[in-house]
């Protein structure tokens, strides 16, 4: 039986995927047909075409984020493959739900110099969850749900499967529909949550760290009220960012690297530490004062994320809102008396109002727009509950602190990992604003970072998508002039001297590129980009930035910021 295009594998490859709830392929197409041409006759799954692997790996994660489902990744085997891995890179830090499908090259020519033959599964090793190769069509629909499964299940992350040449050149299994695959609910030890329910009872000072691990549990609520029973400041991580309003009474920004003073304090002066949905990595451990004397109630889907950073006392091991109702329902009859409750609501309210005076933003620094100030401007056009991605530049970190940016918990918040690859941010906007056109959806980065993700700008202007860009130019990459001035060091490398292209390309595209430098400038060209939104059009807003405008953040973990070193002659500044 030969394979006709109304049963090659494919078809059952996109069927397949639609039924476990997938939404979106993105990808380069193939040579020959393959899945993105599958997709296509599919009820149920859009597909998207990206310029380069890298950005399609990034809009996944962006797509997965806003979506709250998996996204799938279409790639071929040898530098298709390879060219993706930094984004796949970014996703597993991330914990995105992203199932890459790639095809492997015929058995006959392996170790005889097939063409772009490549061992995708040792290289995907360190960043998959479970990779398979499909090398009988028997295989094919189960491994794909199982792909599925694992891809949201547990602490969600990246799968692999392979398909073997030969699966895809043999008669198509049939095709039966199925349910989507679910996304398992499970809850902690009762005598662990006991344990843990009287540490935080016993607390003089506890505090709730809210990870990216309760975005996917929907956990907002929950943990909410379990602060409010111990009358806890709410801090989040940067991919923790959205589960909760900022403008909660108890809601104090993020943590670590990005905590703002004087948050910090309380941060210092805390007891005990619930963290909840989050492995505390670096950055939320970062500048965190007597972190590794503090006693840790540790909830995770997932028990490799326990001891990995610190020791937990109480680890409970469930889904993040699952176990945050427990410990609420634990400690309903143990929660602090009013008088301790009130107190400690008074002192993060005393916190949270000088944080608001300390760091409200001024209009310029005399010589153009501040950060901060931008960042308001922007705000008050797109509201708090716009989709906002970020990158991890210098300057654009400031868009990690409150107050200088609130979110309320409609907002959908994309940030990268720990890995914090330049350029993450276009590619993700573009797959955060294909998951929901409507909803305005604003990037901010740094100049490097936006040229680093332009081969993205095609997409989102096929696709129509309206995206705002905010891009704060330093005419180069701040953060390592930023290390450089610290250590003295020549920062002569770190400065572009050619002309920026990027202007250009966008008008290229039919989107408006704007340069502002002052308040009235950027509303302006704000109130524009609402307009160009409707339209489907681009807009990137410039606007110039000095090396001396350091985030809060970046100054307190850095007790002694440096003076940059002023720039050579003939240099942009």
């Amino acid at each position: 039986m030969s394979v006709t295009t109304e049963n090659h594998p494919w078809l059952v490859v996109a069927g397949t995927l639609a039924d476990a709830g997938c939404d979106l392929v993105v990808g380069l197409p193939s040579d020959e047909p393959g899945l993105m041409d599958a997709a296509r006759t599919v009820p149920g799954l859009r597909v998207v075409g990206v310029r380069d692997q890298r950005a399609g790996a990034c809009a996944a994660i962006g797509h997965a984020a806003v979506s709250g489902r998996p996204a799938v990744l279409a790639v071929n085997s040898g530098p298709s493959f390879a060219n993706a891995l930094t984004g796949l890179l970014e996703a597993d830090s991330l914990g995105a739900p992203v199932v890459v499908v790639t095809t492997r090259v015929p058995a006959l020519g392996i170790g005889r110099g097939a063409f772009q033959h490549t061992d995708q599964a040792a290289m995907a090793a360190p960043l998959t969850k479970w990779t398979f190769l499909v090398e009988d069509p028997r295989q094919l629909t189960w491994a794909l749900r199982r792909a599925v499964h694992l891809a949201v299940n547990g602490a969600p992350g990246v799968v692999l499967v392979e398909i073997a040449d030969e699966v895809l050149r043999a008669p198509a299994p049939e095709h039966r529909p199925a349910p989507p695959v679910r996304r398992l609910r499970f809850a902690a030890d009762a005598e662990e949550v006991r344990r843990a329910a009287a540490l935080l009872a016993a607390a003089r000072l506890p505090v709730v760290v809210v990870g990216g691990g309760c975005k996917p549990a929907g956990a907002g609520a929950a943990v909410r009220r379990l602060a409010e029973l111990l009358g806890a400041p709410i801090f989040t991580t940067a991919a923790g960012r959205g589960v909760l309003d900022e403008e909660h009474p108890l809601a104090c920004g993020l943590v670590g690297l990005y905590a703002t003073p004087p948050a910090d304090r309380l941060l210092a002066e805390a007891d005990v530490v619930l963290a909840i949905g989050s492995r505390l990595e670096e950055t939320a451990r970062m500048g965190w004062d007597g972190l590794d004397d503090k006693t840790l109630v540790h909830v995770d889907v997932d028990p490799a994320v326990f001891l990995a950073a610190l020791e937990p006392e109480a680890a409970l091991l469930g889904d993040a809102a699952v176990v945050a109702g427990q410990l609420a329902d634990a400690l309903r009859a143990q929660a602090p008396e009013a008088p301790a409750l009130a107190a400690r609501r008074a002192g993060i309210a005393a916190v949270r109002e000088e944080m608001r005076a300390r760091h409200a933003p001024g209009d310029t620094d005399g010589s153009g727009l501040t950060v901060s100030e931008a960042l308001r401007l922007l705000q008050e056009s797109v509201g708090r509950d716009a989709t906002l991605v970020q990158e991890n530049g210098l300057h654009d970190m400031w868009g990690y602190h409150w107050p200088v940016v609130s979110v309320g918990d409609g907002a959908r918040v994309v940030t990268p990992g720990e890995q914090t690859m330049v350029g993450f941010g276009l590619p993700a906007a573009v797959g955060a604003a294909a998951a929901d056109p409507a909803r305005r959806t604003v990037l901010v980065c740094g100049d490097g970072a936006f040229e680093m993700g332009l081969a993205a700008l095609p997409t989102a202007t096929e696709l129509r998508l309206g995206l705002t860009v905010l891009v704060l130019d330093n005419r180069g990459y701040g953060w390592p002039r930023f290390v450089r001035a610290e250590e003295r060091s020549p920062d002569t490398l770190t400065r572009f001297t050619a002309p920026s292209h990027t202007d250009a390309a966008v008008r290229a595209l039919g989107g408006d590129a704007v340069r502002c430098t002052t308040p009235v400038e950027l509303a302006t060209a704000l109130a524009a980009a609402a307009k160009a939104h409707t339209e489907g059009r681009t807009t990137v807003i410039t606007v110039p930035v000095h090396d001396a405008d350091v985030p809060v953040g970046v100054r307190r973990v850095f007790a002694d910021p440096p003076t940059p070193e002023p720039p050579s002659p003939g240099a942009s500044a």
